[in-house]
């Protein structure tokens, strides 16, 4: 700050958006006017595996491509995960540029090719220097800032075909449409992204995938917010939707948004819900959501800036679909890194143990959700407790790897909904193995302190209690292994195995391997509760 400069890059990350030494310098550089570039990271095709500070919305966060314009395979890909599990990502990365065997110069002599967003991270931060030399030095300071430079990056990208928006964000920079947007800009503030069209597939993944309907949990799309007008701003008055027809009255749209929109940005998130008249509906609903932002006056003006940002929504909507169709994912009980130390779901995975991908259907859950939907099924989030859904409306609860604890009355409930109201019940469990968490005990440096699991892959002894009316448990065996079902071949990896079941059900089970460091302490089945039934091995 004190050399009066521009723009900086960092080509440096980590899952960590909870350092919050290491965040809050990263504000006070951008609040300082400093325009922040920095790489998304290099842990795809993984979904949910935004680094920080590139996940910052005050941040230029890139992603990678090949000269092919194709999504590069190690390019991190969002949504960003602060927001989960009672919410829902933002799109990161904002942009994307060429990322594989870049040529560049060796640190002593002679050239060499690199590959990683650590790359493409400086290709735009010299992007951004140039398009900062052509506006004329005295008004620099008057128009360039964080907010206005992504506008004009995002807003004169160019889209590629193929890759949806949480893999390239607006997509390429094109240079000169960003600076023609610069070159007559005045201080606004916009919405990124500004056209939500839910019929434009692959691009609005997995809003695109599966259309509204009447009855369904709010459907949750986060925008963000970008000020060009000041590192401070606030939301002059609630959003507004206004429909283009009639129809579009059957659709009703929630806002929740920023309080204070700081530093440079905030966020608009849009909670979209078909009204229970539109249940036999089946077409296209458009509309504009309107929202007015004001900042205090500029150096010189006696006004305070304001500015109205138009979001155009498209959107398509069905029949409501029938039970049998109509699942539900829990993603209420759902903990992740940061801030709780939860351990991966596979024993393998050797260089990060750290749980941190959101566990969510549109994360690292995507080709499971992409499945079920290509089998003609719906599926809905759940973001508060069991107490809160009527389980009339759905044919199955999918309770995936979960973390958290269950209350009394969740457990009532669900019992109830299952022996009562016919709702069906998938769990899959993970692992859980004390002796296996106590060895995964790690000091940490930055904190100065020692860190313990909270649990295991999945918090089994929640689960047990939580199936218990129903004769049902889980063991502490860690087994991995192959099977096949139906001709399908698939690996089970670092899961448990059910030592309970009630009388007259149907326990499948296969051959697995055991490890051996877990072999001594492990739990058998209690084959006295079931009368037709495999053991699990």
């Amino acid at each position: 700050m004190a050399t009066g400069m521009d723009v900086l890059n960092l080509s440096i990350g980590g899952p960590d958006y909870l350092d919050l030494p290491f965040v809050e310098k990263v504000w006070e550089l951008t609040a300082n006017n400093i325009i922040m570039v920095s790489a998304i990271g290099n842990d795809g095709p993984l979904y949910g595996t935004l680094n920080n500070p590139a996940d910052q919305s005050d941040v230029i966060g890139v992603g990678g491509i090949d000269y092919n314009n194709h999504i590069a395979s190690f390019s991190s890909r969002g949504m960003t995960t602060w927001e989960l599990p009672h919410g829902y990502g933002r799109v990161k990365p904002d942009v994307v540029a060429y990322s594989r065997d870049i040529m560049g110069s060796k640190t002593s002599t002679g050239c060499k090719t690199l590959s990683g967003t650590s790359v493409a991270s400086p290709v735009v931060a010299g992007a951004v220097c140039l398009l900062v030399s052509v506006i004329p030095e005295d008004k620099r300071k008057s128009i360039l800032n964080p907010a206005s430079m992504k506008q004009a990056l995002v807003e004169g990208a160019s889209k590629l075909v193929g890759p949806n928006i949480y893999e390239q964000g607006a997509g390429k920079p094109d240079l000169w449409q960003s600076y023609e947007i610069l070159k007559n800009y005045q201080p606004r503030a916009s919405v990124f992204p500004n056209m939500l069209d839910f019929t434009d597939c692959p691009y609005f993944w997995p809003f695109c995938r599966q259309p509204l309907y009447a009855g369904a949990m709010p459907v949750v799309f986060n925008a963000t917010i970008l000020n060009g007008m000041g590192v401070i701003g606030y939301v002059k008055d609630p959003p507004v939707w206004q429909p283009s027809e009639d129809v579009g009255n059957l659709l009703t749209v929630h806002f929740t948004y920023s309080d204070t929109i700081w530093p440079w940005t905030g966020y608009l998130a849009l909670h979209m819900q078909v009204k229970d008249e539109g249940s036999q509906f089946s077409g296209i609903i458009s509309g504009n959501v309107t929202l007015s932002i004001y900042s205090p006056a500029a150096e010189g003006e006696s006004s305070p800036r304001s500015s109205t940002c138009v979001l155009y929504l498209k959107v398509r909507v069905v029949q409501t679909p029938v039970r049998s169709r109509r699942i539900l994912w829990d993603q209420f009980h759902n903990i992740k890194y940061p801030s709780g130390y939860v351990p991966r779901d596979s024993l393998n995975v050797n260089n990060d143990i750290l749980d941190w991908h959101g566990d969510h259907l549109h994360t690292n859950f995507h080709i499971l959700f992409n499945m079920l939907r290509d089998a003609g099924y719906y599926i809905e989030t759940l973001g508060s407790p069991l107490t809160c859904f009527d389980a009339s409306n759905y044919g199955t609860l999918l309770m995936v790897d979960l973390e958290d604890e269950y209350f009394s009355e969740e457990i009532q409930k669900l019992r109830d909904d299952v022996v009562h109201k016919g709702l069906g019940l998938a769990v899959f469990a993970e692992w859980y193995h004390v002796d296996t968490m106590v060895k995964m005990t790690f000091f940490d440096e930055n904190t100065r302190s020692w860190w313990s699991p909270l649990t295991g892959g999945a918090n089994i002894p929640a689960l047990n209690e939580l199936l218990a009316p129903f004769g049902i448990a889980f063991g502490d065996k860690i087994l991995s292994g192959d099977f096949s079902i139906n001709g399908e071949q698939s690996h089970y990896a670092s899961g448990t195995d059910i030592v309970q079941f009630p009388a007259g059900g149907f326990l499948h089970g296969f051959e697995l391997q055991e490890d051996p460091k877990t072999a001594q302490n492990s739990s058998t089945p209690d084959t006295q509760n079931s009368q037709s039934q495999e053991k699990s091995k």
